[in-house]
């Protein structure tokens, strides 16, 4: 096969290949490993491949591009960048977005390798293409684009070459192409400048930063929108959120909030700020972020306490996230009947609102009500509790009706909770009490589906690991949630049949 293959390569080198062997060659590459490949092939090989990207032949490209892509992977990313960067130059320009896809993710493969990437580094002319790249019609050409400069911005060299040189020009240039190509660039930026403090503080000199702060804190309600969700990622790191609160972002954002309450337009962007403020609870301290911007709670109370099921759904992400750890859920448990209050709202909604805020809701449910067993003190055991009764007259039997629907996403939703709560006394023992609740539990034949059967299997599992669950179950349950682990999520029990002589 190897043979066959380097016989059909020596006449595509030597353009005497027509279409019909060009086809066969795509067949055939495919079956020769890549260590045959990688011995015997020569750079004008594949120099010819790429000289036959330049003709006008949809079909003709198609098959090259096929091709390269098998042959380009056997070989070595520095042995690519060495022989071939024109090839990869011109792959680039190339007005057939499969040729521009082929050689960026080519690129993406060499900026992956430590010596490599410096032969990328040193090529300006290069660089400059792919951040033009990131202005391209083709949205997975831009995303390869920013995916490399990215990872070309991870050295030292890299960041020197994008933002002490005239490439910062062209990506400026870049972003002028529309408001599309600027937002990416943005989201370079912010990828960038969480890798570490060193490279937030060239993208901070290059002046790019805040232009995007200038547009989350400018009139333009939709660009606010998108701006927020980029700042929210910035605040995932340390240094970011170090930075944010520095420059005074922090603060702007507050005070955006407050002053929405005067703005008719604040719906299209306030679900992100508030989310931002929830992501900055939950990576720095839910305490200081809810005591120093009361404003962000007040607000979160407010859209859950709506009629608007946009609003509502945001507020209840919120509540999840901020009542994720220990630390939130003391921050909710200190304004007392009006989260409890909204609890029952919360109960209301997983049962009567439409799926989607139904599935937001039980997962909220489920964050709030989650305590790791180290954390099960008297105090926190009590709250989970009383939070648990005020979802509904009846919370168990809430979610053990919406577990019996026949929506698989509802049903896995309504176990998540039963999970969450699982390895909890006082849960355990109203599992216990509620009639036939164990029992449903153990009974496998009421999973339809490979997702409902994992979040049975993780209920379970939730049970037999609690300390207390033998205590309060007794050894005939206890036995029986043992035994459904030990046999895993997928168990079919054999059923045995005595044939009958004269039986049909």
């Amino acid at each position: 096969m190897a043979e066959a293959v380097m016989e059909l390569l020596e006449r595509a080198a030597r353009r005497e290949a027509p279409l019909e062997e060009l086809r066969a060659l795509r067949l055939a590459v495919q079956a020769v490993p890549p260590a045959a490949l990688r011995a015997r092939l020569s750079d004008d090989h594949l120099g010819a491949l790429f000289a036959l990207l330049s003709v006008n032949d949809r079909e003709q490209v198609s098959a090259c591009v096929s091709i390269l892509e098998r042959l380009l992977q056997a070989l070595d990313p520095v042995y690519i960048i060495q022989n071939l960067r024109e090839e990869l130059q011109k792959g680039l320009f190339h007005p057939d977005d499969s040729v521009k896809i082929l050689t960026i993710s080519q690129i993406g493969r060499i900026v992956e390798n430590s010596d490599a990437v410096t032969e990328i580094i040193n090529s300006p002319e290069l660089l400059r293409q792919i951040i033009n790249c990131i202005g391209g019609e083709k949205i997975a050409v831009a995303k390869e684009a920013i995916k490399s400069l990215s990872r070309i911005a991870q050295t030292q060299d890299g960041l020197e070459a994008l933002f002490v040189s005239s490439l910062l020009s062209d990506l400026k240039n870049v972003m002028a192409t529309n408001d599309v190509v600027r937002y990416r660039v943005y989201e370079l930026i912010v990828e960038i400048s969480s890798v570490s403090a060193d490279s937030l503080n060239y993208c901070a000199n290059s002046g790019l930063i805040s232009e995007l702060i200038g547009e989350l804190t400018g009139d333009d309600v939709l660009v606010r929108a998108t701006c927020i969700e980029m700042v929210t990622s910035l605040a995932h790191t340390p240094h970011g959120r170090q930075y944010l609160a520095q420059q005074g972002i922090i603060d702007k954002i507050s005070n955006i909030i407050v002053g929405a309450e005067s703005d008719p337009f604040s719906g299209f962007y306030l679900p992100g700020f508030v989310k931002f403020f929830g992501n900055l609870a939950v990576v720095d301290s839910p305490q200081q972020i809810c005591e120093r911007y009361p404003v962000f709670m007040e607000k979160v109370f407010e859209m859950a306490e709506s009629h608007d099921p946009t609003m509502i759904g945001v507020a209840v992400d919120t509540l999840g996230i901020l009542g994720s750890n220990v630390e939130g859920k003391q921050v909710l448990q200190k304004t007392r009947s009006r989260f409890q209050n909204l609890l029952n709202r919360i109960g209301h909604q997983a049962k009567n609102a439409p799926t989607e805020l139904r599935l937001r809701c039980l997962d909220a449910i489920s964050s709030l009500l989650y305590l790791p067993p180290e954390q099960q003190t008297e105090d926190l055991l009590r709250m989970t509790e009383s939070w648990f009764t005020s979802l509904s007259s009846q919370p168990l039997e809430l979610f053990r009706s919406i577990s019996t629907q026949p929506f698989p996403d509802l049903h896995c939703g309504a176990l998540r909770v039963f999970t969450a709560i699982a390895n909890q006394p006082w849960a355990q023992k109203l599992m216990l009490d509620s009639p036939g609740f164990v029992e449903y539990i153990v009974d496998r034949s009421v999973e339809p589906d490979k997702a409902s059967k994992d979040a049975k299997y993780e209920l379970v599992k939730a049970l037999v690991n609690s300390k207390t669950i033998a205590e309060i179950f007794g050894n005939q349950y206890y036995l029986r949630l043992r035994a459904y682990l030990r046999e895993g999520p997928y168990y079919v029990k054999a059923v045995s049949t005595t044939a009958v002589e004269g039986a049909e």
